[in-house]
């Protein structure tokens, strides 16, 4: 019994102590649950919402998309003004972190990729179809690589944007911090003021220029019909010259070679008749070239003059053009992977194949300190004018390096620096980056560079825009600082195979490819 007994105490003890360490940790975990329930809500980050400045707002001047907060901030030159939340690429068609710009505004556009879906009030950003648009908001990423926004944001903010806007879209947070650098643009307040003047003044010129190279040009073409008769008839005079010089030749031979005095009389007589007629075919010669010489000259005269209009017209076009450019934003990109500087203004031509605007452009070579070592990518946008000149931002979305540094790696050529800094405007930008510039950058972009960093599907699996060829001489001049614009291989990002981090990236397959239209 007794054995029995401690048997059983022996064996209660452990229980008892077991339920009692459960009780204690049920005790614990119902003390404790709250805690971490409220610790999990708290670390969960709160659903973005629409937002509006409190304050009036001015014109948009860039927009940044966060991948990774699913949001969409707009800034003026103040500061952020509308802000939103997006659904951006699923997983395999992953929105594209880079740089963009607004390229094609359409109000009511419905897409050929992907059953006519609705996708209003769309803004392209590139060519093979990424835009941002109006669409529903799951709220998480949804779309097939565009920015879908809000319906009711995306029609509000329809009007207030312009061809041209920098878009950033960022795999992380990000946003403009204000910025000063000595390499940043520092215009000249005299140069700034003259400039509306000089652009009209040497658009005037170039359009008097063009008038007159007309004019040379209709006087050209009718001195060579004029001509034409006076050089038939002087061919037809030295024929009938030369026909006269040869019976004149024969005749005073045969005269020679007469042995009788018949012959000779009659040999003599041929040649006086041969001399007569020589004589009056060169006169007659002599007579219609002195005639001619003045139409002739007049025609030659005509040819210069043409060639010098023409050469004075494409000179005053040159500098009109610069001077209208002058009077626009100027953009810079510098890529590490290609060691050129590249420069962009909009010209606000209509595109010849219709969509978007033309935009002059412009590359020179670069020189990067320690070209092997990343750079990152960073945007540095002039947002107002300042006591300085200048009021700068600096936006970045890879940091390889730290902006500065960056800045500092860079070495702007001098001439570049003379022809844009002393009239640099607000909205003025400079972009340095490792990546080289997309094939999506064409006559009718603003800069596109994809970061190749990260996945790139929706824009890898579109249709590359198709390579139109864009040429004015009454515009562009290839000798010009912003001379006509041929698409190029910039380097296309949406084949790019070379590794960086972790991630490949493949060339897209050709049966991917779908209608260049937003999709998603």
């Amino acid at each position: 019994m007794e054995n029995r007994l401690t048997t059983a105490r022996s064996t209660a003890v452990p229980r008892c102590r077991s339920a009692l360490v459960l009780a204690t940790l049920a005790a614990v975990a119902a003390l404790t649950a709250p805690t971490a329930d409220a610790a999990a809500r708290q670390a969960r980050p709160a659903p973005v919402i629409e937002a509006v400045a409190p304050r009036d707002a001015g014109e948009p001047v860039m927009a940044i998309v966060s991948i990774k907060a699913q949001q969409v901030t707009f800034y003026d030159a103040e500061g952020w003004i509308l802000r939103a939340p997006v659904s951006t690429g699923v997983t395999g068609r992953e929105t594209p972190a880079g740089v963009f710009a607004v390229v094609e505004k359409e109000k009511d556009h419905h897409s050929t990729m992907y059953d006519d879906a609705w996708m209003p009030n769309m803004q392209r950003i590139t060519w093979n179809g990424i835009a941002l648009h109006g669409g529903p908001l799951p709220g998480y990423a949804a779309s097939h690589g565009c920015v879908r926004m809000p319906y009711g944001f995306a029609e509000k903010l329809f009007d207030k944007t312009w061809i041209g806007m920098r878009v950033i879209i960022s795999p992380d947070n990000a946003e403009p911090v204000e910025f000063s650098h000595p390499a940043l643009f520092i215009p000249k307040p005299e140069a700034i003021a003259a400039a509306p003047a000089r652009a009209e003044t040497l658009v005037r010129e170039a359009e008097d220029a063009a008038r007159i190279a007309d004019d040379a040009k209709k006087a050209a073409a009718k001195a060579p019909r004029e001509t034409a008769a006076l050089a038939a008839a002087l061919r037809k005079l030295q024929a009938l010259k030369a026909r006269a010089d040869a019976e004149l030749a024969a005749a005073e031979k045969a005269l020679a070679a007469a042995k009788t005095e018949e012959a000779k009389a009659r040999a003599e007589e041929r040649q006086q008749k041969a001399a007569a007629k020589a004589t009056e075919a060169g006169a007659q010669l002599e007579s219609a070239k002195a005639d001619a010489k003045p139409k002739l000259d007049a025609a030659a005269a005509a040819k210069d003059a043409l060639k010098a209009a023409q050469a004075r017209k494409v000179d005053t076009a040159k500098a009109a053009t610069e001077a209208k450019l002058a009077l626009e934003p100027v953009s810079i990109y510098i890529s590490r992977a290609a060691q050129k500087l590249y420069i962009r203004r909009n010209t606000h031509k209509p595109a010849p194949d219709g969509g978007g605007e033309v935009f002059a452009s412009s590359e020179v070579p670069v020189t990067i300190r320690d070209p092997y070592k990343p750079l990152g990518t960073h945007i540095f946008t002039a947002m107002a004018r300042s006591d300085a000149g200048l009021r700068w931002t600096a936006v970045t979305i890879d940091n390889a390096d730290d902006a500065r540094n960056a800045l500092d790696r860079v070495t702007i050529p001098q001439d570049v620096l003379d022809r844009i800094a002393p009239t640099a405007l607000p909205r003025s930008s400079i972009i340095i980056s490792d990546e080289p510039l997309s094939a999506e950058t064409n006559y009718r972009t603003e800069f596109v560079a994809v970061l190749s960093n990260q996945p790139q599907g929706g824009f890898i699996t579109r249709k590359p825009t198709v390579d139109v060829e864009v040429a004015d001489g009454n515009f562009w001049g290839d000798n010009g600082f912003f001379g006509s614009f041929y698409p190029r291989d910039w380097g296309s990002q949406a084949g790019n195979t070379r590794r960086r981090g972790r991630q490949y990236f493949r060339p897209a397959q050709p049966d991917y490819y779908q209608q260049m239209q937003p999709g998603g």
